[in-house]
């Protein structure tokens, strides 16, 4: 584990605590890693904690402790900037698509969108877990049918069937609660 543990390496030394296993040059080489890697400052102490946890991680699984925890914890930091950033892309390209299949002519109010938001939501929450899990999948993380069924463990055609089912019962609630 890495409680008790003293590395050296480049210059580096590193003593981890009970309670933290990143000291305080080590938190701020990671936090300005994160914001030159282009992470908005709201979510650096997200990113600080991701590279806590997979040290944490690394420890756990009986690995040794890298040799110099400074630049170990640096590239972590680098590659979750760069995760952070393709998140963005795929959320823009994803609202892009949304946008795209609505038709401009009808281009509902910001009031009408706000109904159709917390009507979308309700239904959401009456559908069985299966069935709203399959939805999210699909229409939120915009994933495959077949990425689903193997991601689940189920046949495509289980989630085919949750997602028809799902659908159906969603418009059913909007038509009912005059939305659409």
């Amino acid at each position: 584990m890495l409680r008790g543990r003293t590395r050296r390496g480049r210059g580096s030394s590193y003593v981890a605590t009970d309670d933290d296993p990143l000291d305080a040059a080590q938190e701020r080489r990671v936090r300005a890693v994160l914001a030159l890697g282009g992470v908005p400052q709201a979510d650096l102490p997200d990113g600080v904690q991701q590279v806590r946890l997979r040290l944490l991680e690394r420890a756990a699984s009986g690995r040794e402790a890298p040799r110099d925890v400074s630049a170990w914890a640096a590239v972590v930091a680098s590659n979750l900037a760069m995760d952070w950033h393709r998140a963005k892309r795929r959320q823009e390209r994803l609202g892009e698509r949304l946008t795209a299949l609505r038709p401009a002519e009808a281009v509902p109010s910001g009031e009408e969108t706000s109904l159709l938001s917390l009507a979308v939501a309700r239904g959401l929450d009456e559908l069985p877990d299966a069935q709203r899990q399959v939805v999210v999948l699909r229409f939120y993380a915009d994933l495959p049918v077949r990425s689903i069924a193997e991601q689940l463990g189920v046949p495509e055609g289980t989630v085919k069937s949750r997602l028809h089912t799902a659908v159906r019962a969603l418009r059913a609630r909007l038509h009912e609660d005059e939305v659409v």
